[in-house]
């Protein structure tokens, strides 16, 4: 990453709230943590905060605690001596030694176990750590935390260090889920789409239909920017580069043949045992002829026949009936030759 603070889309209210918070904070040298729903961009606002410091042109060294288990976690963060374990034919130094003179950023730090939770106090409180094999080390490291937890309900329910969340929460930066930023929601759809056109070396974008966009400012997004730019970016991927972009492809499970969800194995061993017995033969599988790619291309085939003459060939009624947008009908009318004739044609 560039010694610049990273670029970050947005205008709402919320938002820029959030920005002056991280600008306020970032020159002081004490620790933060970023709360968040995931999605939010908690890594970008602690690159923010640490290129925004007096930091910027020391390390910036990231950990995600969720990613390794607890024996593995101490080690990559405190470091170990030679001989400290099996395996361990070298002494290495930690993150949090690597970070020295910058700053560390512990991600999904609510996942973190009691024992690193206790050497990370003493790390932010004494600036002192201890190798895996018991070399001790002095650090000047500024640390930013960042969860998508409850840490005071964690605290109180004592599955995190009080004393250590005092220490962290000298600042707490809190940011607004991407559904409390509705007016943010196009620019950062266009910022995507550019983006993704470039990677496909397309020559432009033709933007998005009012429809498309009235679904992306209607959709709840749980998954947030995240979320948000997977949707525009596999879209943009989808659709006819000449036209605008006018069908979200928001699930990208969604499916008539999705599988559906296995019952509880026992559960349904129950409800086999507790059915009334019955004496009628077992139906027979039906049987059809050709593959099973030739099926479901007959079968959708089958169903678009049967909406355009529903619909009068109209294709937009057409689309509208089959829950697709008018450009995603026109590309599946013509993977099956079934462009109606010119007079028929809306």
């Amino acid at each position: 990453m560039s010694a610049t603070p990273p670029s970050l889309l947005g205008e709402s209210p919320a938002f820029l709230a959030a920005l002056a918070h991280v600008s306020r904070v970032a020159p002081l040298e004490r620790p933060v943590l970023v709360i968040g729903e995931r999605g939010t961009g908690k890594e970008l606002i602690a690159a923010r905060l640490h290129y925004l410091s007096q930091r910027w042109d020391r390390p910036f060294v990231k950990v995600n605690c969720a990613a390794l288990p607890e024996s593995l976690l101490d080690s990559e963060l405190f470091g170990h001596e030679a001989g400290a374990f099996t395996g361990a034919t070298r002494r290495q130094i930690g993150r949090i030694e690597q970070a020295d003179g910058g700053t560390l950023f512990l991600d999904e730090i609510a996942t973190a176990s009691p024992a690193v939770q206790e050497k990370l106090l003493r790390a932010v409180e004494y600036g002192e750590i201890e190798r895996v094999g018991g070399r001790t080390a002095t650090v000047d490291v500024r640390v930013v935390g960042a969860t998508n937890a409850d840490l005071p309900a964690l605290a109180a329910a004592g599955r995190f260090r009080a004393d250590l969340l005092d220490r962290l929460a000298f600042d707490v930066v809190t940011l607004p889920p991407l559904r409390a930023r509705p007016d943010d929601i196009p620019p950062l759809a266009e910022h995507f789409a550019h983006g993704m056109v470039r990677e496909l070396q397309r020559p432009l974008f033709p933007g998005f239909t009012d429809d498309a966009l009235c679904r992306l400012r209607g959709h709840d997004w749980p998954g947030n920017v995240r979320e948000l730019r997977n949707a525009v970016e596999r879209s943009v991927a989808a659709a006819d580069p000449d036209e605008p972009l006018d069908h979200i492809v928001l699930d990208p499970f969604e499916s008539p043949w999705r599988p559906a969800a296995a019952p509880n194995a026992r559960q349904e061993a129950a409800r086999i045992e507790a059915a009334p017995p019955t004496t009628q033969a077992p139906t027979a599988a039906p049987v059809f002829d050709g593959g099973i790619l030739d099926q479901v291309r007959a079968f959708e085939e089958s169903i678009l026949r049967d909406a355009l003459e529903r619909n009068r060939f109209n294709q937009r009624q057409t689309a509208e009936s089959l829950g697709l947008g008018y450009h995603q009908l026109r590309g599946m009318l013509k993977k099956h030759g079934l462009i109606p004739p010119a007079h028929l044609r809306p």
